[in-house]
C-alpha cells in the first residue's frame, strides 16, 4: 500500500489543556456565585485562597520564570495595603479603587528599588530584597499620616457599604487577581518576551550575546510583579479592615509564597495551583498544634526540596505527561490522506512510493 510521507505539525494545545480551560471557565462560574448562596466564611475562605494562590504565582514569575530569588515581597504587599489609608482614608477614594491604583503606586516605586536591588547578585540580591522592606517598614512605622507603629483601624473606608457587596466585591476582585496572575503568566511565557526571560533566567551572558536586553526583561519582570502584589496587598487588608506595619510588611507573605512554590513545583503554572491547596490542607490539619504548625510546615518543605526538589507537579508530568498550561510548541507527525492520484495508482497496482522515515522515530 502507497504512504507518503508523515506530515509535521506544530501544536502548543494539548487534549489536557483544552479539558483544563474548561474547567477553569467553570471554576470562575462556580466562584462567581458564591455571594449568591455560600456563607460568609466559605466566601471568606476562597477569597483567601485566591490571593494567597495570586502571591504565589507572582513569587514563581520572579523566582521560577525570572531567576530572581526574592524574600522582600513583602514590601509591596504593605505598600499596597498601606494605599488604603493614603488614598482611601485620606483621599477618600472607594477602596475597590484603590486596590487597583495600589498597582500603579507600587509599580511606580519599584523603578527606583530595581536600580538598587539589580545591583547585586546571587544570595546579596535575596538578601537585598528583604532590607528593602524593612525600610519600607521603618518608614511606615515613623510617618504619623499612616498610623506610626502601632497601626490602625480602617474600618471607615467600608462606611456606606453594604456588607452583601463588601463580601462580594472582595471575592469577585480576588477571582480576579488569581486570574489574571494565571492567564497573564502563561500569554507572557507564550511570547517572544517569555523566550526572552527564561534565556535570562538560564544564563544572562548568552541570553545578552543573543540580543537579548537582559535589563529591561529583568525590570520589567520585576514591576509587573510588584504591582501585582500592590494590588493583592490592597486586596488583603480591605478583609482584615485594620493595618499595621508588622503585619503588612510580614516576611510570612514572601515565606507562605515560597512554601507554596516548591511544594507544587517551581518555574510552572501548575505547581502553585497545586501547592495551595496542600498549603490550606495542611494548615486545617496543622491548626490545633500552635506553634508547632510553623515548624511542621518548615519541616514539609525540607522534605521535598531534598526528595521532590522539582515538585509535586513534576512528580505528577513525568508519570502521566499532563500539560495543562503548553508553553513549548511541539511537532505532531500525521499521516495525511492518500490523494487522489496515488488512489489510482494504488487501484491500478503502481509500485509503491518509498516512505520516508519518520524523524520523531515513532
Amino acid at each position: 500500500m502507497n504512504r507518503e510521507a508523515p506530515i509535521p505539525r506544530i501544536e502548543r494545545a494539548t487534549p489536557a489543556s483544552r479539558a483544563g480551560l474548561a474547567a477553569a471557565i467553570l471554576a470562575i462560574l462556580f466562584a462567581l456565585s458564591l455571594p449568591w448562596w455560600a456563607e460568609r466564611s466559605t466566601q471568606r475562605l476562597a477569597t483567601e485562597v485566591l490571593y494567597t494562590l495570586t502571591l504565589a504565582q507572582l513569587w514563581n514569575l520572579l523566582a521560577g520564570y525570572g531567576g530572581m530569588l526574592s524574600v522582600g515581597q513583602q514590601a509591596f504587599v504593605g505598600l499596597g495595603g498601606y494605599c488604603l489609608v493614603a488614598l482611601g482614608m485620606h483621599a477618600g477614594l472607594h477602596p475597590f479603587v484603590v486596590v487597583w491604583l495600589a498597582g500603579l503606586v507600587c509599580a511606580v516605586v519599584a523603578l527606583p528599588t530595581a536600580a538598587i536591588v539589580f545591583r547585586l547578585r546571587g544570595a546579596y540580591f535575596a538578601v537585598g530584597t528583604w532590607v528593602v522592606a524593612e525600610v519600607f517598614r521603618l518608614l511606615t512605622a515613623n510617618s504619623t499620616f499612616l498610623g506610626g507603629g502601632s497601626g490602625l483601624s480602617i474600618t471607615r473606608i467600608a462606611i456606606g457599604i453594604d456588607p452583601w457587596w463588601r463580601d462580594a466585591l472582595t471575592l469577585w476582585t480576588a477571582l480576579a487577581l488569581g486570574v489574571l496572575s494565571i492567564f497573564g503568566i502563561y500569554a507572557l511565557m507564550r511570547s517572544r518576551f517569555g523566550l526572552a526571560l527564561s534565556s535570562v533566567r538560564d544564563d544572562e551572558s548568552a541570553a545578552a550575546s543573543l540580543g537579548v536586553s537582559v535589563r529591561r526583561v529583568k525590570w520589567l519582570v520585576y514591576v509587573a510583579a510588584a504591582a501585582g502584589c500592590g494590588m493583592t496587598g490592597a486586596l488583603i487588608f480591605i478583609t482584615k479592615l485594620r493595618i499595621a506595619p508588622e503585619a503588612a510588611y510580614s516576611i510570612d507573605w514572601t515565606i507562605i509564597a515560597f512554601f507554596i512554590v516548591v511544594i507544587g513545583g517551581i518555574g510552572t503554572l501548575e505547581g502553585p495551583l497545586i501547592g495551595t491547596l496542600v498549603y490550606f490542607v495542611l494548615r486545617e490539619l496543622l491548626v490545633d498544634y500552635g506553634s508547632w504548625y510553623l515548624v511542621l510546615l518548615g519541616a514539609v518543605a525540607v522534605g521535598f526540596m531534598l526528595w521532590m526538589p522539582r515538585g509535586s507537579w513534576d512528580a505528577i508530568q513525568r508519570r502521566t505527561d499532563l500539560r495543562f498550561f503548553p508553553v513549548r510548541r511541539r511537532v505532531v507527525w500525521s499521516a495525511p490522506e492518500p490523494s487522489s492520484k496515488n488512489a489510482a495508482q494504488i487501484e491500478g497496482g503502481a509500485h509503491a512510493a518509498p516512505v520516508l522515515p519518520d524523524p520523531t522515530g515513532r
